[in-house]
């Protein structure tokens, strides 16, 4: 009894040292939002939202080689993406080969304090995806892509979400505005993904990571944009319905007014 009493005594010490452990390792690196949450309009043009925070124990001197860097990763919620090849069919340019790529962040955008590759191992960004060239794009088991081309789709693929304002990568944009807070400017164009968004931000210290943090973003559609939002995505055939009786009704209604005597 003595024995199990010892025993379970050190196991709930080591427990509440662990856990103190990781508090105190949380506390190394604090982040907020200018706003959690992104209300979509109808007159909505984009925004953007301020990510600020401080690192407390560092001495970080600018641009100072293998220092104290940081990285935040901004992710939309995941979806299946599919991208498609042109070519020429008789003279007529058409879909041919495509691509499916698998629970891939409907939005990605990341900010840095230095280039992407100086601050940590390749493995080390491949494991939290930070940077474009070390996301995991997984694509389905059924594909008519030859394995020599996909490097080519997986290319195109994140050209195409850069060129929409999807995908971005803004390294040394985060600004240092004392010796252990910064803030940085996360653009989120017209025709971002409504849903919860993952901001994680990465501590580094000469390329081990030391602390890191997690928010959530709610993106989502208010008022009327929310209501048809909902009706197309849960009751598609009742959205189609109502569709075609308001075309019929504005054309009706429209033929009255403009009815001439």
């Amino acid at each position: 009894m003595i024995r199990f009493a010892l025993s379970f005594a050190f196991a709930v010490f080591g427990a509440s040292l662990s856990l103190a452990q990781e508090e105190a390792s949380s506390k190394d690196l604090v982040t907020a939002l200018s706003s959690d949450t992104v209300s979509i309009q109808s007159n909505f043009t984009g925004t953007e939202i301020v990510i600020f925070g401080q690192a407390s124990d560092i001495e970080r001197a600018p641009h100072a080689a293998g220092d104290f860097e940081l990285a935040i990763v901004v992710e939309g919620p995941p979806q299946d993406i599919t991208t498609r090849r042109k070519g020429r069919f008789l003279g007529v340019w058409v879909n041919r080969e495509a691509e499916r790529f698998q629970n891939v962040p409907s939005f990605y955008a990341v900010a840095s304090t230095a280039d992407i590759g100086d601050i940590a191992h390749r493995n080390v960004l491949d494991e939290y995806r930070i940077g474009l060239n070390h996301l995991n794009l997984a694509v389905s088991g059924v594909s008519n892509v030859p394995l020599s081309d996909r490097d080519d789709f997986r290319k195109a693929f994140v050209r195409l979400r850069e060129e929409s304002d999807l995908y971005s990568e803004r390294e040394t944009s985060i600004e240092f505005l004392t010796d252990t807070m910064f803030r940085t400017n996360i653009p989120l164009p017209a025709n971002i993904p409504v849903g919860d968004y993952k901001i994680k931000s990465f501590l580094f210290n000469r390329g081990d990571l030391v602390s890191q943090t997690e928010q959530t973003l709610a993106v989502a559609k208010i008022g009327f944009e929310q209501v048809t939002f909902e009706l197309a995505q849960n009751y598609p055939l009742v959205y189609g319905v109502l569709a075609v009786i308001l075309a019929i009704f504005t054309g009706w209604l429209a033929g009255v007014i403009f009815k001439k005597d």
